[in-house]
């Protein structure tokens, strides 16, 4: 069984490669459970699958600088973009599959940390459509 270690991932947002400032990246995807048990299931419940949805949550590291990452996150606030991560930010192929679609972005936290934290912002995007798995 092959194992890996996740040290250099990659992520795009709106063509952004944000991956610098990035330390966790979570994909999820999931779909909804939909019961179509009858009589005729003889008291087992059946399910069949329904509508499908996603969501992509990010910690990022925060940076202020002249075209860094607040000023790159800061306009897309309410706006739907292109994104693009893949377990590591070599080229896309078999074992290094990429996903992509499109994201909401519904948040953005230009601040948030106590004293003597290190400034991360943790973010949560639903996706817009259909996500994609390609290896080319």
């Amino acid at each position: 069984m092959t194992k890996m270690i996740l040290l250099a991932s990659y992520l795009s947002l709106n063509a952004n490669l944000l991956h610098s400032n990035t330390n966790k990246i979570e994909l999820s995807v999931e779909v909804e459970e939909k019961d179509v048990t009858t009589f005729g299931s003889l008291g087992y419940k059946e399910v069949l699958g329904g509508l499908k949805s996603a969501g992509l949550a990010i910690e990022f590291k925060q940076d202020y600088a002249a075209a860094a990452l607040d000023s790159i996150m800061w306009p897309l606030l309410g706006t739907v973009v292109a994104f693009e991560v893949r377990a590591d930010q070599g080229a896309v192929g078999a074992s290094n599959p990429k996903y992509s679609g499109s994201v909401l972005i519904k948040e953005w936290k230009p601040l948030s940390g106590s004293v003597g934290d290190d400034a991360s912002v943790s973010v949560s995007f639903p996706t817009s459509g259909a996500v994609t798995r390609a290896t080319s």
